[in-house]
């Protein structure tokens, strides 16, 4: 703690300073400084303000492709691996990740499209409305691994709560959080939608995040099945989106 002799001879030198002759020079030192300040300050807030609209339109992504419906069969790719008999490996060497899927579902994919760099989804035969997809998008320099985003529980509340519109008039999807948490590097996040007089969809999603050497990509892992497909599909879905590996 100071002295009182050294507050006081502190204070003696602030009074001269106003009543000298440099009154000029120090005033406008300290205009100088507050003039920084707030240029500083300035600066912080729109850096602040630019990291939020990046992690928006982050988020508008991992919307989309959440809501991502399969439409396109394409050709397999599958590998033998030591996995399920009811499951198989599917490896992508391009986009560099691998996911076990089951033994008897389709694939379907696109290359860039509605900002994705790649979309590849995965579904059974037939007639249904669950499946599991694969979208790829890109990240600024100033997203280096997940807790970018924020925590995960944070990440998961701001997610679902931007999905759901059903507080409008009329009311619009229905959006719910059921869990979240993160493991290894990956935020897996499970939550309902309901669009009004429509089965209620359940989605389960893992995000992780990778580079490809050149720019860091978000990968979003979603699978999703309806109430009345829960019991077929449900176990299957999850174990295919856990399943899911960077290579």
């Amino acid at each position: 703690m100071a002295s009182i002799s050294s507050l006081h001879a502190h204070s003696l030198h602030y009074a001269d300073c106003i009543k000298g002759p440099a009154t000029k020079i120090c005033l406008k030192q300290r205009l100088v400084v507050a003039c920084c300040n707030k240029q500083d300050e300035r600066v912080e807030e729109s850096r602040g303000l630019s990291s939020r609209m990046k992690r928006r339109e982050a988020l508008i992504q991992i919307s989309l492709a959440s809501a991502f419906s399969v439409q396109h069969v394409f050709s397999t790719a599958f590998a033998g691996e030591d996995v399920p008999q009811d499951s198989r490996v599917y490896t992508d060497d391009e986009n560099k990740f691998k996911i076990s899927v089951p033994s008897d579902w389709q694939v379907g994919g696109t290359g860039e499209e509605n900002g994705f760099k790649s979309i590849t989804a995965f579904f059974p035969q037939g007639a249904s409305n669950s499946n599991v997809s694969v979208a790829i998008s890109g990240l600024g320099p100033d997203f280096t691994r997940m807790e970018s985003f924020g925590k995960v529980d944070e990440f998961a509340e701001t997610l679902v709560s931007g999905l759901d519109r059903s507080w409008k008039n009329p009311p619009g999807v229905a959006a719910k959080l059921i869990d979240s948490r993160s493991s290894k590097g990956f935020y897996y996040i499970e939550y309902t939608l309901q669009n009004p007089g429509e089965a209620r969809k359940h989605l389960f999603s893992a995000l992780g995040m990778a580079s490809n050497g050149w720019t860091n990509r978000l990968y979003t892992v979603t699978g999703q099945y309806t109430d009345e497909e829960a019991e077929k599909y449900s176990s299957r879905i999850k174990k295919a989106v856990e399943s899911f590996k960077f290579i």
